[in-house]
Formats: structure tokens, C-alpha cells, sequence
């Protein structure tokens, strides 16, 4: 049910830091749905239950995220976002890192079974996705979140691990105390579980119980910081709802489920993929300059809605914006300030800084962004290159640097000089020049 009906350098950032800055926003955390921020909420008749309670006193949230990756990718990054506007709005967020979770593998969205994970890569994961969520959040608090307001300042995100859950649980504990208040007969019905049962791979037991783990995340979230909201892509409602009947029988407290929408493009791609490939959150996966790329390539027909899910500026902010791209598409204004937002929040000032520069200097031609670019932003630019590392002597031609780092196999030097029949140098005396030939 749906609810509620590319580029400067420095100086220029600080500027768009002013621009995107906002203060506090209602504690109705369903006025989102005006960003068509919420697909989704559980009971579905509470919505304006869940108004009231949400106006009485600030309230405890939790997404979780299972450390399944060395890193979140864009696809996370709206319920992130979702998360960020709960904290602004005064409300307690949790992000549950799931490394008890993860070694049994959530079957949503999923045709075959997850593969299984051995312990040492869960902790690995586990470090980086929490150090992924606390710098959003840090960046976030940073660089979009007006001091003048700090009167009522932000709650700081709690990053738990379920794994500390059952740590000291055995599995007739989990079973007999926890198992026994789950029925067969709606664990079956749910929609991801009927798909599996009827294709050829058909459903683990680890993947049928996963529900029944997620479900005591939220009650042990409850009992513990008092966390009656759980917020979740629209592919965890199952998951969700199994929490929120568990927590029905076993404690007198009502609690409430809202999901995001999965984003997709116009042509139905889901956002977060590039050829196929996921943009990653973390640096060292996804540099910043191609966060930056994969969003200024935001079509047309998209830009107005990612600018509502991604950023923080007001409705009529991205409106007015929105008029000025119309009239001038060709600045990409839309998709510039897109990719401004996002890229400040997760790679933080440095990290759009080396962005702009990077498009700047390959984009513009830019001889000065280029000279500005460190070893490290160059290397991240170019990853997946053929790469060499060469020691240059005095003398050298470029000629001698070329045959030096293999760019011509194995012909000797005379062999260079014969035509080339695609896009490769060009000779002149011993210097190359870097042309399209097409002889």
C-alpha cells in the first residue's frame, strides 16, 4: 500500500555547502512520502497511529545491513538517506550491522541460495560497512547540517552487530524460547518464499529461517533501546512484518514497519548499477570521481526524483532548480548539483574536491586540474589500466618510455614505425604524440 497519498576546485564546494545546508525537519517522519521517500508502511491502516507517535517524543529506528560485501553499495543508499532524515528530524537511529545475519543469508530478491561466508571475511565486511556507515553520517553532520541549529543537536548513529545477540545463545534456546512463537503456515505464504519453493533450486532451511533471526534483531532492539520502527528496501516487508508478529506475541508494545522503494531508472535499471557492475560506497572499490561520473550521467527523465531521494534541499529548492535546468539542459545543473550532494555526503570535501578536479582535468582538458591531481586520484581514475611503474633517466624520449612500459608488446624499436591501422601513437622524429589513425 502506498503511503500517504561536472566543476571547480576548492572554493567552489564551500559554496554548494551553503546551498544544501537545511535545519530541522518535522518529527513526521511520512511527510517523506511528499519525496516519494516511503513505498510502504506495516500495519497498514497506522499511519496516522504512527503521526502521533512519531509528534509525542522522539522515537528509536533501525535498518539493517548485512556485511555480505567489503562495502554498501548506491543501492543502500537510500535507506541510508531515509535513516539521515530521521536523525534530523530528532529522532534515535540505529544501523544494525548483521554479522550473525550474514553467515545465513537473506533469500529476498534472491533466485538461488546466498554462498556461504567464512567467519574471518564476515569481520572483515563487518569493519568496513560500519566505518562506511559512521562516515556517512559524520559527513552528513559535517558538511549538510546547519550549526545555527545545533541548539538540538544530532543524535549520533548506533552501530550495533546482531552477532552479539546469539553470542551466548544455544540453538535450543534460540528454538524453544524464540522458534516456538513462529507458525509454519504464514512463513510459507510470504511471497520471496513461494517463488523459491516453486523454481528448480527451491529453499534452503537456513534461508526459511532467516525471517525468524531478523525478526528477533527487532525484539531484542525493543527490549534493549526501546526501537518500535524498523525501516527497510520495499524487498523486506516479509522480514519485516515477521518482526513486527513476533514482537505482537511476546511483549504488550506496538511497533511499526516503513520500506523505501527500490530505485530504478526510467528504463526500469536499478539505480546503483553501472554496466552491470555495483557503485560502491567505499573509495578504494568506487573512487569518488566515478560516483561522480555514474551520477552527472543521470538522464533527464530521472534527475528531479534522485534529486528528491539524495539530497536535503527543500521541494521548492529542487523545483527551482528544476526550472533552470529545463531552460538550460546543456549546463546539466540538475545533474551537477545530484552529483555534488552524493559525492560531499559519501567521499566527504576531499573526496568531491578530487572529483571535480579529476572531470575537470580529463573532461576540460583542464592542464591545471591535472597538475593538481595526486598519485593516489590518478591511480583511482585509471583503475583496471594496464598499468607500469618506471624509474626515469635523464634523457629518456617519450619513445624510450612507451617501448619501456610494454605499450607496444613485444615489436622491437624499428617495427614502431610502420603504419598503424587504429587508435594508438603516433611517431614524429623519436616523440609520440597520442592520435586516431585510421590507416
Amino acid at each position: 500500500m502506498a503511503v500517504l497519498k561536472r566543476f571547480a576546485c576548492f572554493h567552489q564546494v564551500t559554496v554548494w555547502h551553503k546551498f544544501m545546508l537545511r535545519t530541522y525537519s518535522s518529527r513526521n517522519i511520512l511527510a517523506l512520502s511528499e519525496r516519494g521517500f516511503l513505498q510502504d508502511i506495516f500495519p497498514s491502516n497506522s499511519a496516522a497511529e504512527i503521526i502521533d507517535v512519531l509528534n509525542s517524543h522522539p522515537q528509536v529506528v533501525y535498518a539493517g545491513f548485512d556485511p555480505t560485501a567489503d562495502s554498501l553499495h548506491v543501492g543502500n543508499l537510500l535507506v541510508l538517506v531515509n535513516l539521515i532524515h530521521w536523525q534530523r528530524a530528532g529522532h534515535q537511529v540505529i544501523s544494525l550491522v548483521g554479522g550473525a545475519t550474514a553467515q545465513i543469508g537473506d533469500p529476498s530478491g534472491r533466485s538461488s541460495e546466498r554462498p556461504k561466508l567464512a567467519v574471518e571475511t564476515v569481520e572483515r565486511n563487518k569493519s568496513s560497512i560500519s566505518e562506511c556507515i559512521k562516515s556517512l553520517f559524520d559527513n552528513h553532520e559535517k558538511y549538510f547540517w546547519l550549526k545555527e541549529s545545533q541548539k538540538k543537536k544530532l543524535q549520533k548513529v548506533i552501530i550495533v552487530d546482531n552477532e552479539r545477540f546469539y553470542r551466548d545463545m544455544s540453538v535450543i534456546d534460540f528454538v524453544s524460547h524464540i522458534g516456538c512463537h513462529f507458525r509454519v503456515g504464514p512463513m510459507l505464504s510470504k511471497s520471496m518464499v513461494q517463488s523459491r519453493l516453486s523454481s528448480d533450486v527451491g529453499l534452503s532451511f537456513s534461508e526459511l529461517a532467516y525471517q525468524t533471526f531478523q525478526a528477533y534483531d527487532w525484539l531484542h532492539l525493543l527490549r534493549n533501546y526501546n526501537c518500535r520502527f524498523q525501516i527497510g528496501g520495499s524487498d523486506q516487508m516479509g522480514n519485516i512484518v515477521a518482526g513486527h508478529d513476533l514482537i505482537g506475541r511476546v511483549v504488550d508494545t506496538k511497533v511499526y514497519g516503513l520500506t523505501v522503494p527500490i530505485v530504478t531508472s526510467e528504463t526500469g535499471d536499478k539505480f546503483g548499477k553501472s554496466a552491470g557492475n555495483a557503485v560502491w560506497l567505499s573509495n578504494q572499490k568506487t573512487s569518488s570521481f566515478e560516483l561522480y561520473q555514474y551520477l552527472v550521467r543521470t538522464p533527464d527523465a530521472d534527475v528531479e526524483k534522485m534529486l528528491k531521494f539524495f539530497t536535503f534541499d527543500s521541494l521548492s529548492n529542487i523545483e527551482q532548480l528544476m526550472k533552470k535546468h529545463k531552460a538550460n539542459p546543456e549546463l546539466w545543473l540538475a545533474q551537477k548539483k545530484l552529483a555534488d550532494s552524493v559525492t560531499l555526503l559519501v567521499h566527504g570535501e576531499q573526496g568531491l574536491k578530487s572529483a571535480h578536479l579529476a572531470t575537470s582535468a580529463l573532461y576540460d582538458k583542464d592542464l591545471e586540474s591535472l597538475a593538481c591531481l595526486t598519485s593516489d586520484d590518478i591511480r583511482l581514475i585509471f583503475r583496471g589500466a594496464a598499468k607500469s611503474q618506471l624509474l626515469l633517466s635523464p634523457g629518456m624520449t617519450t619513445l624510450n618510455l612507451a617501448m619501456s612500459a610494454g605499450c607496444f608488446g613485444n615489436e622491437n624499436r624499428s617495427e614502431v614505425y610502420r603504419p598503424l591501422s587504429k587508435p594508438t601513437f603516433k611517431l614524429t622524429s623519436d616523440y609520440l604524440s597520442l592520435t586516431c589513425s585510421s590507416s
